[in-house]
């Protein structure tokens, strides 16, 4: 995969898209976000670092691709208190059945304005 989000002329012209074009594509996310959400389906409840390790990805870039998949429903955050004093966050994926469904809500809205579109298109 590339790191851009495809467009939907991209996905449109793949006989047989994978979920995560079709979340990128949807969601207008980047690929390396899309492997984020990914890893976090593995790893629920990960902290920061943790994904940076799994992911083998500096913190900063986790951290910005979390924040982007939190903006669209896709991730949940948690403080979490330590023994030690202070906190930390962890993550944890949108479940896969609350994600498609957001992907089919998204589609289902575009599909409608776009007939919407068709329907008002007088010539002009």
């Amino acid at each position: 995969m590339t790191d851009q989000s495809p467009d939907l002329g991209d996905l449109l012209e793949q006989p047989d898209p994978s979920f995560q074009n079709v979340l990128s594509c949807v969601f207008g996310i980047q690929d390396h976000e899309v492997r984020t959400y990914v890893a976090l389906l593995h790893n629920p409840g990960s902290t920061v670092e943790e994904l940076a390790g799994e992911m083998e990805r500096d913190r900063s870039n986790v951290n910005r691709s979390l924040s982007t998949l939190l903006e669209n429903g896709l991730a949940d955050r948690n403080r979490r208190l330590l023994d030690a004093g202070g906190y930390v966050y962890q993550y944890t994926a949108t479940d896969l059945p609350e994600a498609k469904q957001l992907l089919h809500d998204a589609l289902d809205e575009w599909t409608e304005t776009v007939h919407g579109v068709i329907d008002d298109f007088d010539g002009n």
